[in-house]
């Protein structure tokens, strides 16, 4: 199949507030402060599944965009063919998706644009009619209760302190249930609102917002944000800053930093023909948490055969989000945890024809099927974790997609 694609010039006017132009026909979202990417529509998808998942993406866009005729007048990453992809944690099970949205608009700054894949007219943008807010929303526990999750935190430590492992992320979970099915533009829009300096995603019903960049590839460069060690805010601008000090001196989080950044740095570097790994963490504020936080980034050499999805695959899992050493990391958690991850904490984002791109992981997300939406949140554990804190840490994280999903 041979698709035709169009990328326009838009009047950065036109794409201020790029989730109002979004109808609930399929919509799809990658959006930080007011940039980024939003879609609807589907132009053609790939679902694949299993260990090679992510090579079958790939090998799918590779032919789709060879086939393809682009007329683009803007030359962007993230212009022409662009498609969205979530992935799934493990193996197995699990189905992951990448999809090429019929309509993308997209804005960087005082660039906007236009992509429109297929033989229909450019059409007329204008706000889409607003989603109704979530009804008769009630919260209930997931796999484990919050007694049955603590107990199993305790045994992945004790295993640690065995020598088993060095670390290992668990995660929990909650089921929201609703009177009537939800619009997932709804909690999309809190979202952006409360959380601009995180990546606010959606694609095939995974949806959240992810303060965790795993790739980003530009032209030649790529990028890595590394989170691992966390603290909650209490509100009290005074207290936080203290807290904020106290989390940079925290030796267990700190080791739990270092665990995370030492693994993506080993996977991006055979990719690399320069590399910088900051030393220290900077702490990243959020408005209901604070992270231990580096950027690692690169010079690529092998941009031509190697894409942004084949990077996040290469980086996937990184030990913030399945521990050290990754295979017996991930066997705990697939004997302990007690729940299918899915797609939460699998690699979601965007390519380009170029194979330029983001690839977020999908952290502080939900997903979402009709009435019903299914929230995640995880923990690292190390030596000296505490059941309890470790409980209370991810019920901080639950707040986001909780909150978003009201309807005040």
């Amino acid at each position: 199949m041979t698709l035709t694609v169009r990328t326009v010039h838009l009047d950065s006017a036109q794409a201020t507030r790029l989730l109002d132009l979004v109808p609930a026909d399929r919509p799809v979202t990658w959006l930080r402060r007011a940039d980024g990417l939003v879609g609807w529509g589907v132009a053609a998808e790939v679902r694949t599944s299993g260990a090679t998942r992510f090579a079958d993406a790939d090998k799918w866009w590779r032919e789709t965009t060879a086939r393809a005729v682009v007329h683009d007048e803007v030359g962007e990453p993230g212009t022409g063919p662009v498609a969205f992809g979530t992935f799934a944690f493990a193996d197995e099970p699990g189905e992951s998706v990448l999809v090429l949205p019929r309509v993308v608009v997209g804005r960087r700054g005082d660039v906007a644009w236009l992509t429109v894949v297929g033989d229909e007219p450019v059409p007329d943008l204008a706000p889409a009619d607003p989603p109704a807010p979530p009804s008769g929303a009630s919260f209930a526990d997931g796999a484990l209760n919050g007694e049955q999750w603590m107990s199993a935190v305790a045994d992945a430590v004790a295993r640690i302190g065995r020598g088993d492992l060095e670390k290992v992320v668990l995660a929990r979970d909650l089921v929201v249930t609703a009177d009537e099915p939800i619009d997932v533009r709804w909690p999309l829009r809190r979202l952006t609102e409360q959380y601009p300096m995180c990546w606010t995603f959606h694609v095939d019903g995974m949806f959240g917002a992810t303060p965790e960049m795993l790739v980003r590839r530009e032209r030649g460069l790529v990028t890595s944000r590394v989170l691992a060690g966390t603290i909650r805010r209490t509100g009290d601008d005074e207290r936080d800053l203290a807290l904020a000090a106290t989390l940079a001196r925290s030796s267990k989080d700190l080791e739990e930093h270092e665990y995370a950044v030492r693994s993506v740095a080993d996977s991006l570097e055979p990719h690399c023909s320069s590399m910088n790994v900051p030393e220290a963490p900077f702490v990243l504020h959020l408005p209901n948490v604070m992270h231990l936080a580096t950027d690692v980034a690169g010079v690529v050499h092998d941009a031509a055969t190697v894409s942004s999805l084949q990077l996040a695959e290469a980086l996937h899992p990184s030990a913030a989000v399945g521990g050290t050493p990754t295979p017996a990391a991930t066997a705990l958690i697939a004997e302990i945890e007690g729940m299918d991850r899915g797609r939460y904490a699998g690699p979601v984002g965007w390519m380009d024809a170029t194979g330029d791109g983001e690839w977020g992981i999908a952290l502080r997300s939900a997903v979402i099927a009709g009435s019903t939406v299914r929230l995640f949140a995880g923990c690292g554990i190390v030596a000296d974790s505490d059941p309890q804190a470790e409980l209370a840490e991810a019920q901080a994280k639950f707040v986001p997609v909780r909150d978003a999903l009201t309807a005040g």
